[in-house]
């Protein structure tokens, strides 16, 4: 499968629809930022200078000072796929990320999503 597409994506363009999601649910963009927090490494400001920068999703990883290491502990099926079982380490960040996104507007407990 052909993913250069998705690592193209401009990180910036797709972070609304992650808060918007959140936000329908009740949820904030402060716990949308806890998550990248969390899964990155990164911090408000470099988050914001990624956003600023139009960074893509391939840059956006590549770059992350750390993946946190329990990320190991993210599992189940997101857009048809189990997390656990994605070859394509940098499709396995992206799909890392859309699912604790997804777990959050589930509802899920912040303890929970962060896997403490």
């Amino acid at each position: 499968m052909d993913n250069t597409r998705v690592y193209k994506m401009v990180f910036a363009s797709v972070y609304p629809l992650y808060i918007a999601k959140a936000e329908k649910k009740g949820r904030t963009k402060a716990e949308v930022d806890e998550i990248l927090f969390w899964l990155t490494g990164y911090d408000t400001q470099t988050l914001q200078q990624h956003i600023d920068n139009k960074s893509d999703f391939e840059t956006f990883f590549a770059q992350a000072p750390l993946l946190n290491p329990n990320v190991s502990k993210i599992t189940g099926v997101i857009c048809g796929y189990r997390v656990e079982e994605i070859e394509d380490k940098l499709m396995q960040k992206v799909r890392y990320l859309d699912k604790l996104i997804d777990e959050l507007a589930k509802g899920k407990t912040m303890d929970k999503i962060l896997r403490k």
